[in-house]
């Protein structure tokens, strides 16, 4: 992965370390291999109060105004609670605010608090978290980064997380930490200084592409015809009860992936990284011969997938937003060209993470219930009604 950093922009954000926050976040918005769509968080910490990502922001056109300013103090205490809802977490949060109409502060803000430096970086890296994807995901990544990468086992994200990093570096040097990987979400690097912070994500990054690289695939043929198209939109738009357009991403590895022997067992192991889901659903429907029985195959294994786990939780709607026509190619289904291209860039991404884990030994994401509990998280919710 190449560095963005520009000496000459960078040097007129010098003195102001908000403008340099935004400088650095946009680099690193600007590539999807890092954060799709609103995914990462950034922040800086200035004069007692920690600056960071607000929620409906993306880091590629983030300014001033998606930084909310939050008490250092008060978020810091929270981490040292035994237990914290999410509806509690918000509301502290909020009520930690400078400026109470500013956009709520990111759901990582309290583990950004607690990391003793003042910049902060969060990416979902693809080719870090891909490498986690994987049986034996965890030892790559530690065999890969040393003892000075602190590797964190999958937690949901938000107040748990942050606990959980909370507790376990009460004894360690912070120091000494390259930056921390964590299993199957994404990677922190922090310092003092932006760019130092900046680069040290370029490095662990460019460490695992090197890994994992280059992916390559045979050429192969793949067609679609427009009456499986216009029937999969028409039944698809009855279940999510809104219109919903097909787009075929039309790329070698998208339809050399709807040729795999074992495409039924690969994309029922889940997302590329979690927040994903709340886009795309926890998997997709496979088509092979007989559309309409293989959307209602879809809709029942969504339907056995939402009982398993649920509580007390109210099912969504049960439309695929995305499709495999085995050997012919893949599909999403949006209700506009927008929420097309965003759901094409984040299975376009996970279709590529895939291949490349297939080489290391298989593909291997979350298990169901910690993908349902995202799914159906209720601050995920929130911020997926807010970006519509």
């Amino acid at each position: 992965m190449k560095s963005l950093w520009d000496d000459n922009e960078a040097q007129k954000y010098q003195n102001n370390p908000l403008a340099m926050r935004v400088y650095t976040s946009q680099l690193l918005g600007s590539s999807q291999d890092l954060v799709l769509h609103g995914g990462g968080n950034t922040s800086v910490k200035i004069d007692n109060l920690l600056y960071v990502k607000g929620s409906g922001w993306n880091l590629d056109t983030i300014e001033k105004e998606g930084f909310p300013a939050v008490d250092l103090d008060v978020l810091k205490e929270m981490a040292t609670r035994k237990s914290l809802t999410d509806t509690q977490m918000v509301a502290g949060q909020r009520e930690a605010m400078v400026d109470k109409s500013a956009p709520n502060p990111s759901i990582e803000a309290i583990l950004h608090a607690i990391i003793p430096f003042n910049y902060v970086d969060h990416t979902h890296a693809d080719a870090v978290v891909t490498i986690t994807n994987t049986p034996n995901g965890k030892k790559m990544i530690q065999d890969l980064y040393g003892e000075n990468m602190l590797v964190i086992d999958y937690v949901m994200p938000g107040f748990i997380l942050a606990k959980k990093i909370y507790d376990e570096t009460r004894n360690v040097d912070w120091a000494t930490l390259d930056g921390i990987i964590l299993l199957n979400h994404g990677v922190f690097t922090f310092d003092d200084n932006a760019q130092i912070a900046y680069e040290k994500m370029i490095k662990i990054v460019t460490q695992a592409e090197t890994f994992l690289g280059n992916l390559s695939v045979d050429e192969v043929d793949c067609s679609l015809t427009e009456d499986q198209i216009e029937m999969l939109e028409t039944r698809i738009s009855h279940l999510r009860r809104a219109d919903v357009i097909a787009a075929i991403i039309d790329t070698k590895e998208a339809c050399y992936f709807s040729k795999l022997k074992n495409i039924d067992e690969i994309v029922n192991k889940g997302p590329l990284t979690p927040e994903h889901v709340i886009r795309t659903k926890s998997f997709p429907m496979i088509a092979k011969r007989d559309l309409n029985k293989d959307l209602e195959n879809f809709i029942q294994g969504y339907k056995q997938y939402f009982f398993e786990h649920a509580k007390d939780e109210t099912m969504l709607d049960l439309a695929p937003r995305w499709a495999v026509i085995k050997n012919r190619g893949v599909v999403v289904f949006g209700t506009n060209e927008q929420e097309n291209q965003i759901l094409s860039d984040i299975i376009s991404h996970t279709i590529n993470a895939i291949l490349k884990a297939e080489k290391l030994g298989g593909w291997r994401s979350l298990r169901r219930k910690d993908i349902f509990d995202m799914e159906y998280w209720e601050l995920e919710q929130a911020k997926l009604r807010k970006n519509k």
